[in-house]
């Protein structure tokens, strides 16, 4: 009986009349996204196809997202947790394309990912700042999720390119001595950094030049005000503590799956010899 419920529940969310005005928005904002996709053609960026398939890939993704939480808003919170070990999965498997090459890449990424964003979304859901049920857990989980795939992604990607473009300078210091460790660590800070600079950006500008959505729509949904400013700051530094610890976490393992047991430098794949 309480899965013929939870079934009609589930059923019931697309039958509401307020999607056929959704859809009416999604189409406006999908001319605005085509009009991108046309002037990146027109300036020859040749971003066209990537461009394309992140906006139908984003849109089939986030409406399966939202069928998939409506069903869960019924389910017991056991849910939540698989749910957000298969986000944190599907946040390795597209975070390490920009670590693409680099040794132990998906390993790395996994752990990084998990480390990050799990320990503050258990932390701040055990203080109390996220409810464990399903409705909060799950959106709240993926924003600090999301922004952990992006920081771990920037550290990656700014790393590989370090090891690249300094090749001759790092195997110089091995042949003189240098521990791995010692030689890498200046580029392991700068991949770090790199990834927190948009968290940085964000957190400086907060509550001046943009009013972060759940800040709004508590406002909207009637709440206080100055509330919402404060659980919009929890958010905030959420964000950049699973980021910071992610990209931490990331660049410190990579840093050590570069070197053979001989503590020689590997060649990363696809890199020019």
């Amino acid at each position: 009986m309480a899965a013929l419920s939870s079934a009609a529940e589930f059923g019931a969310q697309f039958a509401d009349p307020v999607l056929r005005r959704g859809l009416g928005q999604v189409a406006v904002a999908a001319v605005l996204a085509a009009l991108v996709v046309g002037l990146s053609h027109l300036r020859g960026l040749s971003l066209e196809r990537e461009l394309g398939v992140a906006l139908v890939r984003g849109f089939v993704q986030i409406v399966t997202m939202g069928s998939i939480v409506g069903l869960l808003l019924t389910a017991e919170f056991a849910w939540s947790i698989v749910i957000l070990l298969g986000m944190m999965t599907g946040a390795t498997w597209i975070s390490k394309n920009r670590g693409e090459g680099l040794p132990g890449v998906i390993r790395v990424s996994f752990v990084a990912i998990v480390v990050g964003s799990g320990l503050v979304i258990s932390t701040m859901a055990l203080a109390g700042a996220i409810e464990t049920t399903v409705r909060n857990l799950v959106p709240v989980g993926s924003m600090i999720i999301a922004n952990a795939m992006k920081a771990n992604s920037l550290a990656l990607d700014r790393f590989k390119n370090e090891i690249e473009d300094n090749r001759t300078e790092i195997e110089a210091g091995l042949a003189l001595g240098a521990p791995p460790h010692a030689v890498v660590s200046r580029h392991v800070k700068t991949g770090v950094r790199a990834s927190l600079i948009p968290t940085i950006d964000s957190l400086k500008s907060l509550g001046w030049v943009w009013i972060p959505g759940i800040m709004a729509g508590m406002i909207l949904g009637g709440e206080n005000p100055l509330y919402a400013a404060l659980y919009q700051f929890v958010i905030m530094a959420m964000i950049f503590a699973a980021g910071g610890l992610t990209s931490m976490t990331s660049s410190l393992l990579i840093g050590k799956y570069v070197f053979t047991d001989a503590e020689q430098l590997k060649r990363i794949d696809g890199e020019s010899a």
